[in-house]
This record gives C-alpha cells, structure tokens and sequence, in this order.
C-alpha cells in the first residue's frame, strides 16, 4: 500500500525534475539537463536555443546507429517545439 508521504514524494521529484531553470537564456528542465549531461552536449555555454538544437541533433545524426537514442530524439522535439511556439511570431 502506498502511504500519503511517498505519494507527496513522487509528486515533489516530478515537479522538481520538470521545473523550469534559466541556463544562459535558455530554459532547461532538470530532466532535459540530465539527458544533455548523459550524452555530453555542451548546453552551458550556448546562449541560442537554435544552436542548442542543432547540437543535439547533430550530437543524433553522428551517433544513432551506435546507440539507442530516443531520450535525445524526444529532447529535440522538446526544444524545438518550445522554440517554435515560444520564439516565433505568429
């Protein structure tokens, strides 16, 4: 049986793990942090959202037959979604 004080635990781990953090004008998720830092793409020092897709998605296009990338693919979607409905007049 699950008790009240895990169930309040999960719910904080998700909502710490999907907050929004400011990283050099671009906002990142812990969990998207995480995959950058699973894979080693640089995130740190870019200040462009546009830059930081084109390195994830070079960072899959130079490596997807070598490894299971799906993690990476699903934070470039992610990305480029938050760009496009964030970063373009419509």
């Amino acid at each position: 049986m699950i008790n009240k004080l895990e169930i309040e635990e999960y719910v904080d781990t998700i909502i710490n793990d999907n907050k929004l953090r400011k990283v050099n004008n671009i906002y990142l998720s812990k969990r998207q942090i995480d995959i950058l830092d699973k894979y080693k793409i640089e995130y740190k020092n870019i200040t462009n959202i546009k830059e930081l897709i084109f390195n994830v998605e070079n960072y899959i296009n130079e490596n997807f037959q070598y490894e299971e990338l799906s993690d990476l693919e699903s934070l470039s979607q992610e990305l480029s979604e938050f760009n496009y409905y964030y970063n373009t007049r419509k």
